[in-house]
């Protein structure tokens, strides 16, 4: 079974019909027909949920949330120690937003694909880093 990291640009991609958003809807229904692991970590969330409440509203950003949580994606709201260290070192080494390093981080530590697509901030630690990437775009 395939095992994902949803990271926040991916999510919103969808939301957004953007380029890139059929890979992860694929992805998206693999989860719900339990053929594939998807996990986002609740930093990555709280960027598409600010995102939302910024641009239109509490009530569409709490939908959006409702939706999610009962999507198939699993959400990860505990920091593990291991993924805590991974994304303090991502966030010192490069130039990332601390989401970001949470998003690596996870992918990191579970070897799971990080589904993305955040090349302006990614591609140079994909260039040095053992870890997976999926990008949408």
């Amino acid at each position: 079974m395939n095992h994902y990291i949803l990271d926040a640009c991916a999510l919103l991609a969808v939301l957004n019909k953007e380029d890139g958003a059929e890979p992860v809807r694929d992805i998206l229904d693999q989860a719900k027909s339990s053929t594939a692991m998807v996990n986002m970590n609740i930093v990555n969330l709280l960027e598409v949920y600010y995102g939302v409440f910024r641009e239109y509203g509490k009530e569409i950003a709490d939908n959006i949330l409702y939706n999610v949580k009962s999507s198939g994606i699993v959400i990860i709201e505990t920091i593990s120690e291991n993924v805590f260290a991974e994304a303090g070192r991502l966030k010192a080494t490069y130039k990332i937003s601390i989401a970001d390093s949470f998003a690596l981080a996870e992918a990191s530590v579970s070897g799971a694909l990080l589904l993305t697509s955040d090349h302006h901030e990614l591609d140079a630690v994909e260039k040095v880093e053992d870890i997976k990437f999926y990008w949408i775009r």
